[in-house]
């Protein structure tokens, strides 16, 4: 039996729509999720200065991961995508004041931000990393005494090196993951929280640097950032991830764009 297009988006749909129902959530909470469908676009923050996850082609198009699920996630709700391009500082901002209705963009789940927004089930993961060039004797927290450390403010990579960095240790934040990039490739920094994808770009841009994993600082794993309160939105969110995880789409895309499968945290989804 032939499947089209349209019935496997039917078939997306209703599987998140029961997983909508079954979270019991009232019509009061639906703002957000029937807003969508009334202007038939769905509006998604995304940074695009954040590669491989968020980037733009050479023709200026979206690009990466995070777009790629965006895409998807449009593409099964039956809208439009607008991507609202942000910083990594600016994601939760672009979410709270409704200039976006979702972020897509390497977003972890803190208690901090726990606070203020809420979070899907995780759609990907990645590691917190320290990284310098191969020259440097650096295996642990306690080696970065003294040095100068790159980092993006307000990122998981931020808050990570923060907590474990001795006293000397000194850390330079900057306000995007490009001007972090930048930083480190043309050598203003040597060291750098980051994750191995963006690393591996560093290098691409500059191989005469010769930067490679010293420690792993955590695994980070991503979820979808929606308002609270925004209960179904979420709930369709979660439906969506679970069908997406179990079909193997998301993986798929994972691997395209990172390079790497997901890890079994992620696709072992209940």
């Amino acid at each position: 039996m032939e499947i089209t297009e349209m019935h496997l988006k039917k078939t997306i749909f209703a599987v998140c729509a029961a997983a909508v129902m079954a979270g019991g959530y009232s019509a009061a909470n639906a703002d957000t999720l029937s807003t969508i469908h009334s202007r038939k676009a769905i509006k998604v923050a995304i940074d695009l200065g954040n590669p491989p996850f968020g980037r733009q082609t050479k023709e200026l198009k979206p690009s990466g991961f995070d777009v790629h699920v965006a895409q998807l996630l449009a593409k099964d709700m039956g809208v439009a995508l607008d991507i609202v391009p942000t910083t990594g500082p600016n994601r939760i901002p672009f979410l709270t004041s409704r200039r976006a209705d979702i972020v897509i963009s390497t977003l972890a789940k803190t208690p901090d931000r726990a606070k203020v927004i809420d979070f899907s089930i995780p759609y990907a993961a990645v590691l917190n990393i320290i990284a310098a060039p191969q020259s440097m004797k650096i295996s642990g927290p306690q080696d970065l005494a003294g040095h100068r450390i790159a980092a993006t403010r307000g990122t998981t990579n931020d808050v990570a090196v923060t907590a474990v960095a001795p006293p000397t240790a000194h850390i330079i934040r900057f306000d995007d993951e490009a001007t972090t990039l930048t930083s480190v490739s043309s050598g203003q920094i040597k060291v750098v929280a980051q994750n191995p994808q963006m690393v591996k770009l560093i290098n691409e841009k500059n191989p005469n640097l010769h930067l490679e994993q010293k420690f792993v600082l955590k695994q980070i794993q991503f979820g979808i950032g929606v308002r609270k309160g925004d209960e179904s939105l979420k709930d369709w969110i979660n439906g969506w991830i679970k069908t997406n995880l179990k079909n193997g789409k998301l993986n798929e895309m994972y691997k395209q764009d990172i390079g790497t499968d997901l890890p079994k945290e992620i696709t072992d989804v209940k």
